[in-house]
């Protein structure tokens, strides 16, 4: 079972490598936020993945910040995103009813 740890550390470091060309190439702030969702959940199954193989308890501690961090940005991200759209008519004219001025 031991043998298994590192080729799946390497398969989440190819994942990170993986996520950051998509964050360099984009084509959308979309697709850079997803990518780099992906770097971080990667990143806190690396640290866990340590945690777990050195039995150091406070990794569990360091991987939970890189969660919540994780979960800022994001929130952080679609509130912006949200914020940047232009605002939509909050009464649009329907078809079949004229207006009067």
């Amino acid at each position: 079972m031991t043998e298994l740890y590192p080729v799946v550390a390497l398969l989440l470091l190819l994942n990170i490598v993986v996520g950051l060309v998509r964050i360099l190439r984009g084509p959308t702030a979309a697709d850079r936020m997803l990518a780099a969702e992906m770097f971080g959940t990667s990143a806190v199954v690396i640290v866990l993945l340590m945690a777990f193989v050195t039995d150091n308890p406070s990794l569990v501690d360091v991987a939970l910040v890189f969660a919540l961090l994780a979960a800022l940005a994001s929130v952080t991200f679609v509130s912006r995103a949200w914020s940047a759209m232009p605002p939509s008519d909050p009464d649009p004219p329907c078809p079949d009813v004229e207006r009067k001025p």
